[in-house]
């Protein structure tokens, strides 16, 4: 074999091995289809170039044989393609059109709708007032129903009412007489006293079970304690702080009542006035208002009103002794004329003007103890509105430093200024005027028993006169 032979041999192997490599990547075809290991030793065993032709021939063959067999494939895979498409096509065609007729069935409904909707208009005419009228009577009666004290004994009477208040639609016929029913039952039980059975809220926070005795809509009671109705909670509770004794005594006989008719107190507020008892302030908290101005007030008070009572006493203990000697000739020690008559009867024998000093003497003696404290008590009595007066001045300055540090937005801040100058003034009033009383009373009953003792003494003067 010569060198151009083996070099024309040597280049068509290459050939042929690099075209059978790049249609293995191409066809993506497993390694016994491309990388035939036979063909490969077949290669290797050339000698000739008629062997090369061969296999070359053959090679082509097959190679051809599978292209065919691909491109037949691609071309069954396309028909199968387009025929999707033009399905897709006539589906999406149908789809259009069905949206075209969809939305000419909705313009013809709107238009239809219209049409109904200006004929119930039109037929309805005054109805729709009516009903809005219905609407607005209902969200009253919810609100008048929430507050009202028979919710306490029969609750959720405001569910079908909510539901008539927030319709859009035409009221039925069972919703409105829905709506009347609950109005004549609330004004039929406003005019009813019922006992029922529910939970009460105590002062302290707890919770019990007690008999209700409910006035209308405006009282509610258990045994002598009236109850507070709370509409956000829809609870009773008791009044921390009660009403006066008599109308505790008025609920108390309600509540024992079987039959019959008694009195009974009625709140005509439907428990606003009872609510305020909590805010009102008590007699305690009263004097605290007045500050220290007010406890000396009250001590001078008390005081004088204990020397008052005490002098009282003394003056009728000595009138009694007084009138005992008037009405009988033995002279006693125990009275102011028994110690006169008794100098009178020691010094009898002696001039008459002797006499009569030395009973002047002794008269002068008497009578102080006869009008003993009186003025102290009519000091007490003229002190007690001027410190009055000072815790007046006291509060009005504590106001005016309110209103210079906060002006007059809040007038609760000026609340306890004025408090306590008009406690203070009451105050002062209060211990005056009985003072002023019990000072008259006092002056008086005293003078009359220095009248009947000076009296009796100038008897006894000129009785010793006439006999000398």
């Amino acid at each position: 074999m010569t060198l151009k032979k083996l070099k024309i041999l040597g280049l068509s192997i290459f050939l042929l091995v690099f075209t059978l490599q790049v249609s293995s990547q191409e066809d993506s075809q497993t390694e016994e289809e491309t990388g035939d290991p036979v063909l490969l030793e077949k290669l290797k065993d050339i000698q000739t170039m008629e062997m090369l032709l061969e296999i070359t021939k053959s090679d082509s063959i097959r190679t051809g044989a599978v292209n065919d067999q691909r491109e037949e494939e691609f071309l069954s895979a396309r028909n199968r393609q387009r025929e999707l498409l033009e399905e897709a096509k006539r589906r999406l065609q149908l789809e259009e059109e069905r949206s075209v007729r969809l939305q000419k069935e909705f313009e013809d409904n709107e238009k239809i709708l219209e049409e109904i909707g200006e004929t119930l208009r039109i037929r309805i005419g005054n109805f729709g007032e009516l009903f809005g009228v219905v609407r607005q009577v209902a969200g009253e009666a919810i609100a008048t129903v929430k507050n009202s004290l028979v919710s306490v004994q029969y609750p959720g009477r405001e569910g079908s009412l909510a539901e008539l208040a927030e319709t859009r639609n035409l009221p039925s016929i069972d919703q409105m007489k829905g709506l009347i029913v609950t109005m004549l039952e609330e004004m039929t039980k406003s005019g009813n006293v019922e006992r029922f059975n529910s939970k009460v809220i105590l002062p302290g926070g707890s919770i019990t079970d007690a008999e209700i005795v409910r006035v209308g809509v405006f009282n509610a009671i258990t045994e002598n304690f009236f109850l507070k109705f709370i509409p956000e909670t829809q609870s009773l509770q008791v009044l921390a702080r009660q009403p006066a004794r008599r109308f505790r005594s008025l609920a108390e006989d309600l509540y024992d009542l079987d039959e019959g008719y008694t009195a009974m107190a009625v709140d005509p507020s439907r428990g606003q006035i009872l609510g305020l008892l909590i805010q009102a302030p008590g007699l305690g908290e009263r004097i605290n208002q007045g500050g220290f101005v007010g406890y000396v007030i009250i001590f001078i008070g008390l005081l004088g009103l204990a020397l008052s009572g005490w002098r009282l006493k003394l003056l009728k203990d000595e009138g009694d002794a007084i009138n005992r000697q008037l009405a009988s000739d033995v002279i006693s020690d125990d009275n102011s004329l028994g110690r006169i008559l008794s100098v009178y009867d020691q010094n009898q024998s002696i001039e008459p003007e002797s006499l009569e000093l030395k009973i002047d003497e002794a008269i002068l003696r008497e009578v102080p103890k006869l009008e003993k404290y009186h003025s102290i008590i009519k000091v007490f009595a003229a002190v007690a509105p001027l410190l009055g007066l000072l815790g007046t001045v006291v509060g009005m300055i504590v106001t005016f430093q309110a209103l210079t540090l906060f002006g007059t937005g809040d007038p609760k801040l000026m609340a306890g200024g004025i408090s306590q100058a008009l406690v203070t003034t009451m105050l002062g009033l209060i211990v005056a005027i009985p003072l002023v009383f019990l000072h008259s009373v006092l002056t008086s009953w005293s003078g009359s028993l220095i009248e009947i003792i000076e009296e009796q003494s100038a008897g006894l003067i000129a009785r010793n006169a006439g006999k000398k």
